[in-house]
């Protein structure tokens, strides 16, 4: 698989896939526009109504028969997941869910959870998802979870095993974005294994974009992509990183070809900055299995749903 293109994502004709943080011109967007391009049933999952209906209208511009579907949810706070989940309750069977939202670089704050704001949206948001969704995705027979993760996992430093709703020490944007970006291979590993042990129909996997040139950081910093320093920090990454249409392939690789669970995808290129996706390691923290399985036990704890 190691030249993987975007020309060999299968027809996906009859599959309903999940997209979460579907902002137009990022991943999301470009993972939901080559999957609707193939046919693919797609559920933007998005907390701002209105960016999530500009997505749909530009896929709709490349994509006029696209099968397109919207669901409100803010991953930083349980209580909508739990709403989203609900009214995802009437899509049926879903084949893909792909875990792509997330905050990063955001200054410290707490959610209505009592959550770090940037491990609430990066991790148990989507904790909670996929275990109020893995019904529906056994319901497929051939289930699949793709959780996007970030090369940032090899500035984590140290698992992210605190008490969660406790600031302990002082507060590091970049270290704790790292200890997210940790989390999702922690809670891709550990998700595999348990699928396995219960004998489910369902994968999980993860992926990273290397360096992809979306609005991020810029939101990350300044709750703005574009107006005054916001606009030189986002056309500066863009200068210097490869497309976000190129950074969605990793994601579309892990949903769709034949991988086993736990696959990393990632570019192939140098560093896994940038190129064609392929699968790649991850660090050595992040192999470390007892903290997967800790990681786990607090999770379920914080979100109070236990599964598979």
């Amino acid at each position: 698989m190691s030249e993987w293109t975007i020309a060999d994502l299968p027809d996906q004709s009859g599959r309903t896939v999940v997209v979460t943080g579907p902002t137009l011109g990022g991943l999301g967007h470009h993972t939901a526009l080559e999957l609707a391009r193939r046919g693919a049933r797609v559920i933007l999952a998005g907390r701002n109504p209105a960016k999530v209906e500009e997505t749909v209208g530009a896929i709709r511009g490349e994509v006029p028969e696209a099968l397109l579907e919207a669901l409100h949810l803010d991953l930083a706070s349980l209580s909508s997941v739990r709403t989203a989940a609900a009214a995802a309750a009437q899509v049926g069977p879903i084949d893909v869910l792909v875990n792509n939202a997330g905050v990063m670089g955001t200054k410290y704050s707490r959610t209505a959870d009592g959550l770090e704001l940037q491990m609430a949206t990066n991790h148990f948001g989507p904790f909670l998802l996929t275990g109020l969704l893995l019904p529906q995705l056994v319901q497929s027979e051939d289930g699949r979870v793709v959780t996007v993760s970030s090369l940032f996992h090899t500035f984590a430093g140290k698992a992210p095993l605190g008490p969660p709703r406790e600031q302990t020490g002082r507060y590091s944007t970049w270290r704790v974005y790292g200890q997210t970006k940790l989390a999702n291979l922690y809670f891709t590993a550990e998700l595999d294994r348990r699928l396995r042990a219960a004998d489910l129909p369902v994968r999980a996997l993860a992926a990273h974009p290397g360096f992809a040139g979306t609005h991020l950081a810029a939101n990350g910093q300044y709750g703005r992509s574009s107006g005054g320093i916001a606009s030189i920090l986002d056309a500066g990454v863009k200068a210097v990183s490869q497309t976000a249409a190129a950074g969605a392939w990793p994601s579309l690789m892990a949903a769709t070809a034949d991988l086993p669970g736990n696959t990393f995808v990632g570019p192939g290129g140098f560093r896994q900055l940038s190129g064609r996706p392929r699968t790649v390691g991850r660090s050595r923290l992040a192999r470390n299995e007892g903290n997967a399985r800790r990681l786990w036990e607090i999770s379920e704890q914080t979100v109070d749903l236990r599964y598979p």
